[in-house]
């Protein structure tokens, strides 16, 4: 039979994240760091695992040609980046060298990003695309010319045809109908004014 002491061992819940540093980690600053890791009730912390070095890392978009530094840590108590970065920030490290994640969504990431690598690796080499026939090579070398030496620019390919039945009749406008030089409102007779007191003739 069980002691309640290991029940509430085996009921315990620990929380896992994966620490990403930027470039590499130094003794002293990883010794202090894991030092202010202890409010968090540490269950174990790892060894420092670094990656050759990257010309692009998708984590840290903002440097370049860089090595990443992970280091997998268990804690009792739950944690948020933010407070990972302050810890690194008040230790003199620049916070945006810094981030936490979980190792589930850090292993996600990286398995998607490496199949999307492998699905557009050598895209332009395997296409299955038919090679391309007389007429757009033409197209293709007319094209090619510049933008005011196009064919079609050109007028090269002409549209002249008669239609059946003959020339359609232009339409007819109100500048086809007769003009004249007299102002309509030259015919428009006034009414007699009305008589007033003042004009009692109007």
């Amino acid at each position: 039979m069980k002691h309640f002491r290991e029940y509430i061992i085996e009921s315990e819940r620990t929380y896992s994240y994966r620490i990403k540093f930027a470039g590499d980690v130094p003794g002293e600053f990883l010794k202090s760091f894991k030092s202010k890791l202890d409010q968090f009730d540490p269950v174990k912390i790892g060894d420092v695992k670094t990656t050759p070095i990257q010309a692009r890392t998708p984590d840290f978009p903002a440097f370049s040609n860089e090595r990443i530094s992970t280091v997998d840590v268990e804690f009792r108590y739950p944690a948020i980046d933010a407070q990972i970065r302050q810890i690194a920030q008040l230790l003199g490290m620049d916070p945006n060298r810094v981030l936490m994640q979980t190792p589930n969504y850090s292993d996600n990431n990286q398995d998607e990003r490496t199949e999307i690598e492998d699905q557009n690796k050598d895209l332009l080499a395997n296409t299955d695309l038919p090679a391309p026939d007389s007429s757009q090579k033409a197209l293709s070398k007319d094209y090619a010319t510049g933008p005011y030496d196009h064919a079609v620019l050109k007028n090269a390919y002409r549209s002249d045809f008669t239609v059946a039945g003959g020339k359609t009749r232009p339409a007819e406008t109100t500048n086809d109908l007769p003009q004249g030089n007299k102002s309509p409102m030259s015919t428009v007779k006034r009414p007699p004014k009305p008589a007033t007191g003042a004009q009692p003739r109007g």
